[in-house]
């Protein structure tokens, strides 16, 4: 059996991108398999079929944000007074001054959301916008917030929420991956492939990584010379090898085969899908392409819908990543910092909600935007803040998420203190909206009962319509 899987290895390697078809040989070649992506039925009727996962790397400030604290700016270099506790962070003891926000804040829309001067863009979409101003997590370091975010724990290993909602849905298309992820080019979040893994589900839910431009995916494209014949044996040949070594309950074989079937369907589909030259002049300058500031993450945000549009269950779109310049992390210069990411990114998030809506797609689209914590009141050296898991914001729009705010912090913008939102509750409201049932959407792993929310998590119903 070594034998054969390193030379069935071997011929796969020599074979490339070979192995994919065009989508007439695919329909014959695949007739009759089992699609282990087919849509499913919820557990109920769900407001929303599909999610766009905005995902800010570092920890966006609440309170220059979202959140304003007119009380820093009145204690703006004092202590914290005691009856705060003095919370330890990554960096800091809770000893440090407060540090005043010099953001202009300003009421927006029917429901008066609070957005300041650093998010002009999305300040126009409040309405469509539920602001969840109590959230919490448990952890102060970026990896393990991460894994808490994305997959309920703080350790690795665990699915992650897209890979749930695709285990529980399937997906609407039989041509595009279920779950995509577009991570900012200049590098991963420190939490990495993981953040998107499949865990100890069925490795066929993990996260396909996509690239712009014409190769959204690696050795996608036969060889030149290759004939359609030739795909075809190729294809045939490479199914029969890995049958002769599948088993029941070998989902990593079962993934792989699955992945090859997929292979020739996005070989005709894929390309189209991000081909942005199909969409109108107007559009590529609502999200910003026209503009070297806001044309790659704009760009991303285009091909989300793009995907979204074609049947794709779960979306992440990642703001930050590799190099900390590129990263939401304002530990030396709050300001400097938040002004070049909400520069990067505002006019794109705001133009995704505006697209999504004119086309009928915000009512059943459910878009996110999180990250693995908040930052703190108190300074970090004289411009910056620390990480703050004990309260911040994070927000939902469209796909049955209720406008206006949800939960408060204190005085200070350092803790929940009105309807604590956890992160198990975070990822229950997300199921719930998607029509799944957090308490029962399981699968049975080590003799135990897993599911995304662990043994906690309460849906917020006052985020849902």
């Amino acid at each position: 059996m070594t034998t054969l899987l390193r030379n069935r290895r071997h011929f796969l390697t020599q074979a490339g991108g070979g192995i994919a078809l065009n989508w007439m040989l695919a329909n014959t070649a695949t007739a009759g398999t089992i699609n282990p992506l087919a849509a499913k039925k919820p557990h109920f009727p769900a407001k929303a079929k599909r999610v766009i996962f905005l995902f800010m790397v570092g920890g966006p400030s609440q309170m220059d944000l979202f959140d304003p604290k007119p009380e820093l700016t009145k204690r703006h270099g004092q202590p914290l007074p005691e009856m705060t506790g003095r919370p330890k962070s990554q960096f800091t003891t809770g000893k440090e001054t407060i540090l005043a926000s010099t953001r202009k804040f300003q009421q927006h829309g029917r429901t008066g959301a609070w957005v300041s001067d650093l998010m002009p863009h999305l300040a126009d979409c409040v309405d469509d916008i539920c602001f969840l101003k109590s959230c919490w997590c448990t952890n102060t370091i970026h990896a393990p917030a991460m894994y808490e975010l994305h997959s309920g724990r703080i350790t690795m290993g665990h699915p992650s929420l897209g890979s749930w909602a695709v285990y529980g849905l399937g997906s609407e298309s039989e041509n595009l991956p279920a779950y995509c992820v577009m991570p900012q080019p200049e590098g991963v979040l420190e939490g990495g492939a993981p953040c998107w893994g499949a865990g100890y589900l069925p490795a066929v839910n993990q996260g396909t990584l996509l690239r712009r431009g014409a190769n959204p995916v690696l050795n996608l494209k036969p060889q030149p010379g290759v004939s359609a014949t030739q795909n075809e044996r190729t294809f045939e040949l490479a199914k029969k090898l890995n049958e002769l070594n599948l088993s029941k309950g070998d989902t990593d074989l079962e993934a792989r085969i699955s992945s090859y079937e997929l292979a020739f369907r996005m070989q005709m589909h894929a390309p189209e899908a991000v081909d942005l030259s199909q969409e109108s002049k107007e559009t590529k300058t609502l999200y910003g392409l026209d503009n070297a500031k806001t044309a790659d993450f704009g760009t991303r945000l285009l091909l989300a819908r793009r995907l979204v549009e074609r049947g794709v269950r779960f979306v992440s779109v990642y703001s930050g990543g590799g190099p900390v310049n590129m990263q939401w992390d304002a530990h030396d210069d709050l300001n400097g910092n938040h002004e070049k990411m909400c520069g990067l990114t505002d006019k794109p998030i705001a133009a995704l909600l505006k697209d999504l809506k004119r086309l009928g797609m915000l009512k059943d689209t459910l878009v996110v935007w999180c990250s693995e914590f908040g930052r703190t009141p108190n300074s970090q050296g004289t411009r910056g803040r620390d990480h703050n898991p004990l309260g911040y914001t994070m927000w939902l729009a469209g796909g049955g998420a209720k406008p206006g705010s949800v939960g408060t912090t204190d005085e200070f913008g350092l803790k929940a203190v009105d309807r604590p939102i956890s992160v198990n509750d975070y990822h229950a409201t997300i199921l719930h909206l998607l029509g799944l049932d957090h308490e029962k959407l399981t699968i049975r792993h080590n003799g135990r009962d897993e599911r995304l929310t662990d043994v906690a998590g309460n849906v917020v119903t006052d985020a849902v319509v």
